[in-house]
């Protein structure tokens, strides 16, 4: 919702929570998005920015705000930090971290291999649309998750998941 403002994008998904009787809230959306901006470090002059005038990184803050504040237990980031720059990585590599260790469940899908080896427990590898094999955070290293995203389709035949 690149056309809506921060306070918008980060009451959206727990809207039933700012509304009464079909009216919405507006001081408690101001005053969540105000939060959020600052627990996340949204780089915005004010919550009432759009959210297309913000950078990339600051863009996807807003998006994972939204999320946060409808209290989700389980999370899946989908390529969190394409098309950013490294300082704002950085900060969502941290978020994501400390989701976890609040016992939130974070599914991280990833291409770059640096980013799933730094944020996963445990990670499952797929190819050709089936889960070639399951990996821990220990053993896991780029040789070995390569092994098996480069696994032909011959030789998933009969590849029980």
């Amino acid at each position: 919702m690149l056309e809506q403002d921060v306070k918008a994008n980060t009451a959206l998904a727990a809207m039933g929570d700012f509304s009464t009787a079909g009216y919405t809230r507006d001081a408690k959306i101001r005053a969540t998005g105000e939060e959020y901006a600052r627990r996340l470090r949204v780089k915005t002059p004010s919550v009432n920015q759009l959210v297309r005038n913000l950078s990339g990184g600051n863009q996807q803050k807003v998006v994972i705000a939204k999320w946060l504040v409808r209290d989700c237990d389980v999370l899946i980031f989908d390529e969190p930090t394409r098309g950013i720059d490294v300082g704002a990585k950085e900060e969502i590599y941290e978020l994501i971290e400390s989701l976890s260790a609040q016992g939130k469940a974070v599914i991280v899908i990833s291409s770059e291999l640096p980013e799933v080896l730094r944020v996963s427990h445990r990670i499952a590898v797929m190819a050709h649309g089936r889960i070639t094999g399951f990996l821990d955070n220990a053993e896991a290293d780029q040789e070995s998750i390569m092994q098996l995203a480069t696994v032909g389709k011959a030789q998933l035949k009969g590849h029980v998941s």
